[in-house]
């Protein structure tokens, strides 16, 4: 009885891995798009003006999507374009105050002290244009891949506050128009599967106007950060 119940558990053992290993798989999809829904976190650096500086930690925030175009057969070489939305914050030294005698800019600009205020940041909200070319390592096998994808991205400055409080009092200035409306720069992501390092560098400043004892406020936003795909 014992040997009868033992070949039987051998035989179902054996029928069940034949209908394991003789069961259709799962087609390849062999025009499959990598990386199509994306979101970094960043440290933003103000940068190319004398005196500006950042006393706290300055965070950044973008997500979008971007739609993966392969251009060779293996789908390894591809170009992307999309649209997304950015949060750039910058806790700095320049104070803005309304201005009543240049029509040149709104505000007058004066780098202080961080003994003068205990908090001062500009919080800058974009739509994001991106057009990159990505290279990667992806097979229809296998999802776990190195990547480097590299591109430019034009942004548009949509909203725009800034806050300061000194003495316990705070201050919010909106639509200060000395913003660039239109600001653009390059960007590198690189890394495998979930880990990427993200790099933006501006090259166009984020003021359209503005200047500080004559000198135009000329500066440019570095950023870096970890990126991750979602899809």
């Amino acid at each position: 009885m014992r040997l009868n119940l033992s070949l039987l558990f051998f035989l179902s053992f054996l029928s069940a891995f034949a209908q394991e290993n003789t069961a259709p798989t799962k087609p390849v999809d062999s025009l499959y798009r990598e990386d199509q829904f994306y979101i970094n976190f960043t440290y933003n650096k103000l940068q190319n003006f004398k005196g500006l500086s950042q006393t706290k930690f300055s965070p950044g925030i973008c997500f979008g999507f971007l739609r993966d175009m392969p251009v060779n057969t293996s789908r390894t070489f591809a170009i992307a374009t999309g649209l997304g939305y950015s949060l750039n914050i910058y806790n700095n030294n320049l104070q803005e105050t309304s201005n009543t005698t240049n029509a040149n800019s709104a505000y007058n600009y004066t780098l202080l002290s961080t003994a003068d205020y205990s908090k001062n940041k500009f919080m800058l909200h974009y739509l994001d244009l991106p057009l990159e070319v990505r290279w990667r390592t992806s097979t229809p096998y296998n999802h776990q891949f190195w990547r480097i994808y590299t591109g430019f991205k034009l942004s548009y400055l949509f909203s725009n506050h800034n806050k300061y409080v000194a003495d316990g009092k705070m201050t919010i200035t909106k639509s200060n128009t000395d913003f660039n409306k239109l600001v653009y720069g390059c960007y590198i992501t690189a890394g495998f599967n979930t880990w990427n390092l993200y790099a933006y560098y501006g090259l166009k400043s984020i003021f359209e106007a503005g200047e500080i004892n004559g000198e135009k406020i000329n500066t440019t936003s570095f950023n870096i950060g970890l990126q991750f795909y979602i899809l």
